[in-house]
């Protein structure tokens, strides 16, 4: 058996280990901490402004926009969640249902949960609502797939053209 104590290093634990055995066990620790030196000279080499750090992809959002993007060209039905036809929120509530999370089924609720943020916060797999064709109340969603600069790429259900891509 191994313990891992709170300076990162393995400890190995028996009852009485022979002489072989305690020996290889010593070789061991002294090869890892030779590792974590070399480490340690490493790291202290690089200056912090040569690093350069970018927000790493939600893995979750990123798999649900691939999922998303196997309903483009699906006709649009209103009320329909399937690839027959969808409408707005049924293709979101399609691509949740995949992964075994549940939402709202209008998009009007849906925009009930959930945070708000502003589109400049906005990032990939976030959801986008519309209030169109002068209503009042939101009656449209999309799945943002993109920001390039100021323009959000999403994919939704149009009655027009179906499931596609707009900006």
């Amino acid at each position: 058996e191994s313990t891992v104590n709170s300076k990162n290093e393995v400890a190995s634990v028996s009852e009485k280990p022979s002489k072989k055995t305690k020996k290889k066990a010593e070789t061991k620790m002294v090869k890892n901490t030779k590792a974590v030196a070399n480490l340690k000279n490493v790291i202290s080499d690089v200056n912090a402004e040569d690093i350069e750090i970018s927000e790493p992809e939600n893995y979750v959002a990123v798999q649900m926009i691939n999922n998303a993007m196997q309903f483009l060209g699906v006709r649009y039905r209103g009320g329909g969640t399937s690839t027959d036809g969808m409408d707005c929120s049924g293709m979101v509530t399609a691509v949740y249902n995949l992964f075994d999370m549940s939402i709202p089924r209008s998009s009007r609720d849906m925009a009930t949960v959930g945070e708000k943020v502003d589109s400049a916060s906005v990032k990939k797999g976030d959801l986008i609502f519309f209030k169109t064709n002068g209503k009042r109340v939101i009656n449209h969603v999309g799945m943002v797939v993109d920001i390039i600069g100021d323009e959000i790429k999403f994919i939704h259900s149009s009655t027009s053209k179906g499931v596609m891509i707009s900006s």
